[in-house]
């Protein structure tokens, strides 16, 4: 098995396309052309992780922040971002990153904590735009329905839990084909109508080179003709955080003392203490960006991390707040990424790191 295929069966769980401009997902260094040993899944791919992986005989490391953000000017080893990618290249360690787009599928970092802390009915806090796409399509009679189903395959017509989803309309195709041609139907040089059903289903959009392949190869004519339009409408599995409900309302103290457990942390940074409450925004990571978004779901709690002094005023007294600290809210990122692998190549050493890489310490 080669690294490139451990990297295309991620990126068909977090398509590349997914991340924010800001970020660098992808294999940021090795040759994915080569064989994989062996995988080391983490969440910082520092030199110590990168030294781990070369005495466990995993050749690539596979992370969910990038080392590398922005252009390295000089790699001399003066920080811990060039130590990390000189011990990476010069020992054929290969180091691939998905970060904003796992954060943006819900069954990705989110999902995860949710899982953890409990929650059920989870929805996408703020749902990512320019995600979703049309195709229309004109196919004779009989051939319609292999059409279709080739489609499907490649992931076309699925909207929520459902699957197969298309309309069908019935109309008449005309046509003159030329000279050279060599028509499905009808001869060259003579006008031909045919009659056909024009097929129309939704897709993810970054699925659009794959779409239109399997349409080509499955329509029967020489000549394929297809519209493909962007629609404004939200995916309801892509964008940034989670909200979802406790079984039943938790006393805010309760509820303090459950999240303090569940990410093990020693402290949980938090606004004013308010009433009980069952429903609860998520978002691994530096999740500022989404307390209104949480204010305006209707949330009783918001967990995140990286929250500055006065963003805690923005509670407002309705909501919340709670700093679980960076590294804690996406520690189990690294379980993830070890269970999807795991279950993709269960025959193959996929190994859960044992460095941690968190840069903050506390003192009690």
């Amino acid at each position: 098995m080669t690294i490139n295929e451990v990297t295309r069966y991620l990126e068909g769980i977090a398509d590349p396309s997914l991340q924010e401009g800001y970020d660098n997902a992808g294999l940021i260094t090795g040759d994915g052309g080569l064989s994989c040993t062996g995988i080391l899944c983490t969440l910082d791919a520092t030199e110590e992780v990168i030294r781990e992986a070369m005495a466990r005989n995993c050749n690539l490391v596979v992370a969910h922040h990038p080392i590398v953000f922005g252009g390295l000017k000089k790699i001399n080893g003066k920080n811990y971002v060039e130590k990390a990618v000189i011990t990476a290249i010069k020992n054929d360690i290969a180091i691939y990153a998905t970060h904003t787009n796992l954060d943006h599928v819900a069954a990705g970092v989110n999902g995860q904590i949710a899982s953890k802390l409990g929650l059920v009915s989870t929805r996408i806090l703020n749902p990512k735009e320019n995600t979703l796409k049309k195709l229309y399509s004109f196919v004779p009679l009989e051939q319609a329905e292999q059409v279709r189903n080739a489609v499907f395959a490649a992931g076309a017509g699925q909207i929520g839990q459902y699957s197969d989803c298309s309309f069908n309309s019935p109309g008449t195709g005309t046509y003159t084909a030329g000279e050279n041609a060599r028509p499905f139907a009808g001869k060259p040089g003579i006008p031909h109508t045919e009659p056909e059903i024009k097929i129309e289903m939704i897709f993810p959009a970054w699925l659009e080179k794959q779409i239109v392949a399997a349409l080509k190869a499955a329509h029967p004519y020489e000549e394929v003709a297809y519209d493909i339009v962007s629609l404004n409408n939200t995916h309801p599995g892509i964008g940034a955080g989670l909200i979802g409900e406790f079984p039943e309302a938790m006393e805010e103290q309760a509820f303090l003392d459950h999240i303090q457990k569940v990410f093990a942390v020693p402290v949980v940074r938090h606004s004013a203490i308010r009433a009980s409450g069952k429903k609860v925004a998520i978002c691994g990571g530096a999740g500022s960006f989404l307390i209104f978004k949480a204010l305006a779901s209707g949330a009783d709690a918001f967990i995140t991390a990286d929250l500055k002094y006065h963003e805690f005023f923005d509670a407002n007294g309705r909501l919340l707040l709670c700093d679980v600290g960076h590294y804690e809210s996406e520690q189990y990122t690294t379980d993830l990424l070890a269970e999807v692998l795991r279950q993709k190549f269960p025959t193959f050493a996929v190994l859960k790191t044992e460095v941690k890489t968190n840069p903050v310490h506390y003192h009690q």
